[in-house]
């Protein structure tokens, strides 16, 4: 399977493409039987293997490690992975994004940050001059087969966005993506400045972005949305819960294995099963 075509493919397809964010092999097991693409964010990865804020701690070697993997466990899902600023030099942009391919991923994120960077949806964010993105930008998309690549920029002020945006459209990159967009309005404006290109949509609880459906993504003209950390958020809540009631029943664990009831050794051991080189079913096509 060729791997950027099939997401280039889904993207151009009527209604937006969502891709589901995971942090780990557990999520990405609960994740697959939902949806058909994963998003490899730099926010969850960060958190999940770290510890650590979405500020830069990524080394590539971890990230491509867990690339693989992945695509190991889901040979037939799409796989958009988050790069950052391309690990800072252009030359190791270009060597991670043919270890990426090489390893399965269907497409990468570059983003316009500078260091020390920030998560999109943060303040404080700072951007390189345009034309030195640019150049990083043009070696990494030399560097692909065939690859997507989606070029992001973080800029923040309106004239700057605006800019761009325009000019990241005019490259050879796949998709465009504005990162911290805060209104439809300005989706709207984005839109307008891109002309033809796919543009991507970031949603993530709590951010600065309104929150969106598929259908209403859609009659903006986006063509992809990101969904970064629904399943670091909901794991967050769950555990608290857990080691809450845990603690209010004085360390008696819940009654698991009942239908519709908690999660036992038998539930999870049968999703991992799934992953011993079988193949995960890929959900059924969604309509807008």
């Amino acid at each position: 399977m060729r791997y950027g075509p099939a997401l280039r493919d889904e993207i151009a397809a009527e209604g937006t493409t969502p891709l589901i964010g995971v942090h780990d092999m557990y999520s990405a097991s609960i994740a697959a039987g939902h949806y058909d693409g994963f998003f490899v964010s730099g926010f969850g990865f960060a958190a999940s293997y770290y510890g650590l804020p979405d500020i830069g701690f990524i080394a590539w070697p971890d990230m491509a490690a867990f690339v693989e993997r992945l695509r190991g466990a889901f040979p037939r899902h799409h796989l958009l992975v988050d790069i950052d600023d391309g690990y800072v030099d252009p030359e190791v942009a270009c060597h991670v994004v043919r270890r990426l391919e090489r390893s399965g991923a269907s497409g990468v994120i570059l983003e316009d940050q500078k260091r020390p960077r920030r998560c999109g949806h943060a303040d404080g964010k700072l951007v390189l001059p345009l034309e030195e993105y640019l150049e990083k930008l043009h070696q990494v998309l030399a560097a692909r087969s065939d690859l997507v690549v989606v070029a992001r920029t973080d800029a923040t002020e309106e004239d700057d966005i605006l800019r761009r945006a325009a000019a990241l459209a005019a490259t050879d990159a796949d998709v465009v993506l504005v990162d911290g967009v805060r209104s439809v309005e300005w989706i709207r404006r984005i839109r307008a400045v891109t002309g033809a290109k796919p543009l991507l949509f970031n949603q993530i609880a709590g951010g600065k972005s309104p929150r969106l459906s598929l259908s209403e993504l859609t009659a903006l003209g986006v063509d992809v949305a990101i969904y970064s950390t629904p399943c670091l958020f909901a794991a967050h809540r769950a555990m608290e819960a857990a080691m809450a009631e845990l603690a209010y029943a004085d360390g008696r664990l819940p009654d698991a294995g009942e239908p519709g009831g908690e999660i036992g050794v038998k539930e999870a051991t049968e999703l991992l099963a799934r992953n011993l080189g079988r193949p995960h079913p890929v959900p059924a096509a969604r309509t807008v």
